[in-house]
């Protein structure tokens, strides 16, 4: 019975509420995509310079592996004194958070081109932006792209922890569920971000596979 009651009480939410679910999950949405956007901005390049300069590869590689030890919410805590509250804080946060997979991803990628490969496209003639273009930046994409969806993943979860310094999205009502013991709320809150990471996972997997079958 009480089963059937948080059922009741969610969808008597979607019924009252829509307009309100709808804002928060595109609130939620777009700053993911931002921070998914700069951190791909910044990863890639710092993913193929670690590829090709050793110093550079151990300096991020331990960059990289700090950010991803750090707990989201400290970082989104950290930035409040600096940056204070709001959106602006919480993108800066989401985006370094999703940097490490992005970079780590991206320098195994262009490290797994086999080394004769290279060497085949370098004997009929190729220049290395050819061969930048044509052989290494199309074998490296499943790691790339295996990158992002796990920077993506990333994203959607901890931007439910940027409710707590004021850029809304689905942790609004997730934190208001746990503040009112409404279960209805967690659920819908919790499940559409899971939904949101099941679809993500789903859709870049489809594409990764894709991606490695034009280069059998």
């Amino acid at each position: 019975m009480e089963g059937f009651s948080v059922i009741q009480e969610i969808m008597t939410y979607f019924q009252n509420s829509m307009n309100q679910y709808i804002g928060l999950l595109m609130t939620h949405l777009l700053i993911s995509f931002k921070a998914l956007f700069w951190a791909t901005i910044i990863g890639l390049p710092l993913g193929y310079l670690s590829f090709r300069v050793k110093i550079l590869a151990e300096l991020f590689q331990t960059g990289s592996q700090l950010l991803r030890i750090i707990p989201s919410l400290a970082v989104l805590f950290i930035l409040i004194p600096l940056v204070g509250v709001g959106e602006f804080p919480a993108l800066i946060a989401l985006t370094f958070l999703a940097i490490p997979a992005i970079l780590i991803n991206t320098a195994l990628g262009f490290h797994e081109v086999p080394v004769i490969t290279k060497e085949v496209a370098r004997g009929i003639g190729m220049n290395q932006k050819q061969l930048f273009r044509r052989i290494e930046v199309p074998l490296a994409m499943p790691y790339i792209l295996n990158g992002l969806k796990l920077a993506l993943v990333e994203i959607l979860a901890s931007a439910t922890l940027a409710t707590y310094i004021g850029a809304g999205g689905l942790g609004t009502l997730i934190f208001t569920g746990l503040g009112l013991y409404r279960m209805d709320l967690l659920l819908i809150g919790g499940g559409t971000v899971t939904l949101l990471s099941l679809i993500s996972i789903a859709l870049f997997d489809f594409i990764i596979r894709k991606v490695q079958k034009n280069h059998v």
